[in-house]
């Protein structure tokens, strides 16, 4: 039997990201998919999750702040469908809910994504342990925002990272396929997470609802 896949059984080729993540939607005139991008934020945190208890804060937080704009995309789908409609929408009633949700979301997705693009970057697999890529891609991202009692918690949690081999097997879903084919779905994945986190830091820009404040 020929599978679609190119005559790969699909048992040989399914992973986290093929098979179980959803992935993050393409961005039409600049507006961003709300559902699609709240569900692909959900399978990242759930990702997250499998990397050990001690994430359990970053899904916590991830996790928290998709269940904020999904209540307030809950209010009104229809002119809620996409998420910056949504945020105007609120901020035109005064409203902050969704604005701050999704601004600390993005910064969540945005260290995510980096962590992964310096995996990928490390194409001959030089290190087994990946607590100093998880560091980088805090340092590029996150740390700017954080006070420093959640500098001292990023910090520990960087030092309890799965290595290598345990992520690969977590995004194989324990099937143990080779790192290129994990790889490859992995950088897919990664190429649509990057556009829309773009797409979303030069919105908050344009309409002026960064925030700088640390935490």
């Amino acid at each position: 039997m020929t599978a679609s896949n190119g005559g790969i059984p699909s048992d040989e080729v399914k992973n986290y990201f093929n098979s179980v993540q959803c992935p993050f939607p393409e961005p039409v005139n600049g507006k961003i998919d709300t559902l699609q991008f709240l569900e692909a934020s959900r399978g990242v945190a759930s990702l997250v999750d499998q990397f050990g208890n001690v994430f359990a804060p970053v899904k916590y937080d991830m996790t928290g702040n998709i269940e904020k704009i999904n209540q307030v995309y809950s209010t009104d789908q229809e002119r809620h469908c996409y998420l910056n409609d949504l945020i105007l929408i609120e901020q035109d009633a005064g409203g902050v809910l969704a604005t701050d949700a999704l601004l600390w979301l993005r910064r969540a997705l945005h260290m995510i994504q980096r962590f992964f693009e310096l995996i990928l970057e490390d194409e001959n697999g030089s290190s087994e342990e990946l607590a100093s890529l998880l560091k980088t891609a805090y340092q590029e991202t996150l740390i700017t925002y954080h006070k420093w009692p959640l500098q001292l918690l990023f910090s520990m949690l960087c030092r309890m990272c799965p290595n290598r081999t345990r992520l690969v097997q977590v995004m194989s879903l324990n099937r143990n396929h080779t790192e290129a084919s994990v790889f490859r779905d992995m950088a897919a994945f990664t190429s649509s997470l990057r556009t829309n986190i773009e797409v979303l830091t030069v919105f908050y820009r344009e309409n002026q609802l960064e925030c700088t404040d640390k935490v």
